[in-house]
């Protein structure tokens, strides 16, 4: 049997994007607001210390938000980066981001583990912008998988630039916030 399938992220969300501008025109005003996202996230305590949006590459404008919802949604594919792009997806009503007229880029508090950087292939973005470090979020005990030495360099090959380490500091104290509280480290290193 098939159903429609509904992506709702946590209640919250709704009314912190009421309150948010909606066009971000640098990339560091993207990462402010998503690390934020992750922020928010560990505060409300609705997933992990992870957050993602996907907007206009050019001009900034927000396109969709997603944040880690792993533990409350029991879903191991509700990944910030995931639900990012699938909201985005929807939100332009077509699965190859790339077809919608101008560049889409993720902007993402983490670098993607191995799934989400599987998505980031076949989502159409064409610009991946990170904060903390895949080495920041297995230091708190997270696993991201088998990925290859060069992930980034994987990603530019297909057309898709990457931007690391923008408010590095910052997105890493998220993690770390999460792990003094006492989040939940699912899925830890193996």
């Amino acid at each position: 049997m098939c159903s429609d399938m509904v992506l709702n992220l946590p209640v919250w969300v709704r009314s912190f994007l009421e309150g948010s501008a909606k066009t971000f025109p640098t990339v560091e005003e993207r990462m402010r607001f998503v690390i934020e996202l992750a922020r928010l996230n560990v505060e409300h305590k609705t997933g992990g210390p992870f957050g993602a949006a996907v907007f206009e590459q050019e001009k900034g404008r927000l396109i969709a938000v997603g944040v880690n919802q792993v533990e409350s949604l029991n879903c191991s594919i509700a990944h910030a980066e995931m639900l990012a792009i699938a909201l985005a997806q929807k939100a332009v009503g077509t699965y190859d981001l790339g077809e919608r007229g101008g560049a889409c880029e993720l902007v993402t508090s983490t670098e993607p583990c191995v799934m989400c950087l599987g998505a980031v292939c076949w989502s159409g973005v064409k610009s991946v912008v990170c904060g903390a470090r895949d080495e920041d979020a297995r230091r708190i005990g997270f696993d991201e998988g088998p990925k290859p030495p060069d992930w980034a360099g994987a990603l530019e090959s297909r057309g898709i630039s990457v931007v690391r380490d923008v408010l590095r500091k910052q997105a890493a104290a998220v993690l770390a916030e999460y792990r003094d509280k006492g989040g939940l480290i699912y899925n830890p290193d193996r």
